[in-house]
């Protein structure tokens, strides 16, 4: 597994908007996630304990970015 690292927001819209193709994790708690205006198409919604029944789902061939508040 390649080693994890942090993304700032600003990298990540510049990346997308360069073309790279990222798997988005959003792990945000429920509150957060239903209070939020920001709901970033084609995110894999998750709650952090019910992340590894979605493992299956998540690509192994891209990079994966998950965020949270």
């Amino acid at each position: 597994m390649a080693d994890a690292f942090r993304i700032t927001v600003d990298e990540l819209k510049r990346r997308m908007y360069a073309g790279e193709d990222f798997t988005v994790i959003d792990v945000r708690n429920p509150q957060a996630w239903a209070a939020s205006e920001t709901m970033l198409p084609k995110a894999i919604r998750v709650t952090p304990d019910k992340l590894e029944e979605v493992l299956p789902r998540i690509p192994k061939n891209k990079p994966a970015v998950a965020y949270c508040t």
